[in-house]
C-alpha cells in the first residue's frame, strides 16, 4: 500500500529536535526546508524534527515541492485485501526514472521518499531503488510492505539504505488472518527481521472489524519494537463503503483515552473533527505536504486520487500543471 503522511495524535507537539544543515540541501548533520511556516530541521538518520516558525521566509525562497512524495514502485502484490486502493492493472516504473525524480525532489527541498505499491519489493530493482536514493540524497528513505517477502539475504542488503519500515497489519490473530490471509504468527516472525533493517512502524486499517483491537494493536506494537502505529480510517474503494460514524466515533474516543507508549499517527484523510491531533503546519494547503506517484507515473493528489498528471522529465512543471488543474 502506498505511504501516506501522517498527522500525530494524542500528543502536544509533533517530535522535534535540532539538527544542523544547509538550506534545500543535506550534509552528515541534518536537512533544512524553507516554507511560508519558516525553517524545518531534519536529520534522517534519527527522523528528529526541529520547525523554527518565527523565521521569516521570502517567498521566493519556499519549497516548490512537498515536504514528502509516495511512490507505488508497482501494482503488483500477491496479496488480495479487500480494502485496497491500489489499481489492479499491471504497472511498474523504471529505476532510473524513479531515481531522477529524487534527485530533483532533494534539490527543491523535499525531505522524505516513500516506496510503495501493490508491494515494493515486488519491483525487481527495489534493493538498488533504495540504495541509489539514500546514497545520492539527503532525504529520508521509507517504504510501506505486507513484511512476508522480507528474508534475512534481503534484510542486509537493505541496511544503511533505509531510514524507516511501514509495515501493513490489519487486527491480531484470526482477524489478520481472515484479511491478509497469512499467518499471523508468521507475521510477528517477520517483523523480527524487518527490525534488523531500520525502525518501523505499524500500518493499520481501521474499520468495524478492527476498531475493537485497538488496545491490543497498540499492546502488539510495543511487544514487538514498533515505534509507531499509523491508524488508517478505511477509506470507500470500490463497493465497500470506508469505515462507519459509529466507527469512527469509537476511534475518537479511544484515541483521546488512549495511554500506550508507543507513538500514534493518524492519514490525513482520517483527521474529523473531534480527533486530538497535533499539527505544526496548521493550514497547509494540498502538495506542500504530501504527493503521490503511482506505477504508471502520474502524479497525484494522494493515492486515493482519480485523476493525475504525467511527470515526464520535471516533477516541479507536473506539480504546477497538477496544482493548476485541480488544486487551489
Amino acid at each position: 500500500m502506498p505511504a501516506r503522511r501522517p498527522k500525530y495524535v494524542g500528543m502536544t507537539s509533533a517530535p522535534t529536535s535540532p539538527t544542523l544543515a544547509r538550506p534545500h540541501g543535506g550534509c552528515a548533520l541534518g536537512k533544512l526546508r524553507l516554507s511560508r511556516y519558516g525553517a524545518h530541521w531534519f536529520d534522517r538518520a534519527t527522523g528528529l524534527n526541529i520547525l523554527l516558525d518565527e523565521a521569516k521566509v521570502p517567498i521566493d525562497r519556499w519549497s516548490r515541492v512537498p515536504r514528502y512524495v509516495s511512490i507505488a514502485l508497482t501494482n503488483a502484490c500477491e496479496l488480495c485485501c479487500p480494502f485496497c486502493y491500489a489499481p489492479k492493472v499491471p504497472a511498474r516504473l523504471d529505476p532510473d526514472r524513479i531515481v531522477g525524480w529524487a534527485h530533483q525532489l532533494d534539490r527543491e527541498g523535499a525531505l522524505g521518499v516513500g516506496f510503495g505499491g501493490g508491494e515494493p519489493m515486488a519491483h525487481p530493482e527495489f534493493v538498488r531503488i533504495c540504495a541509489e536514493t539514500a546514497a545520492q540524497t539527503s532525504m529520508a528513505v521509507t517504504f510501506t510492505t505486507h513484511g512476508h517477502r522480507v528474508t534475512p539475504k534481503l534484510a542486509a542488503s537493505l541496511r544503511g539504505s533505509v531510514h524507516f519500515i511501514r509495515v501493513s497489519m490489519d487486527g491480531i490473530g484470526e482477524t489478520y488472518e481472515r484479511v491478509r490471509g497469512r499467518s499471523f504468527a508468521a507475521f510477528q516472525r517477520q517483523l523480527a527481521i524487518v527490525a534488523s533493517v531500520a525502525p518501523f512502524g505499524l500500518n493499520v486499517i481501521v474499520n468495524d472489524f478492527t476498531v475493537g483491537e485497538l488496545d491490543d494493536i497498540a499492546s502488539f506494537a510495543g511487544q514487538v519494537g514498533a515505534t509507531e502505529v499509523l491508524l488508517l480510517p478505511e477509506q470507500p474503494v470500490g463497493d465497500r463503503p470506508g469505515i462507519s460514524e459509529a466507527a469512527s466515533q469509537r476511534l475518537r474516543c479511544w484515541v483521546s483515552r488512549a495511554n500506550h507508549r508507543v507513538r500514534l499517527a493518524i492519514s490525513e484523510a482520517g483527521v474529523t473533527d473531534g480527533m486530538p491531533t497535533a499539527d505544526p503546519f496548521p493550514g497547509e494547503s494540498a502538495l506542500e505536504a504530501h504527493a503521490h506517484i503511482d506505477a504508471t507515473g502520474h502524479l497525484k493528489a494522494n493515492a486515493y486520487a482519480a485523476w493525475g498528471v504525467p511527470v515526464g522529465d520535471s516533477i516541479v512543471n507536473a506539480l504546477d500543471e497538477l496544482r493548476e488543474g485541480r488544486v487551489s
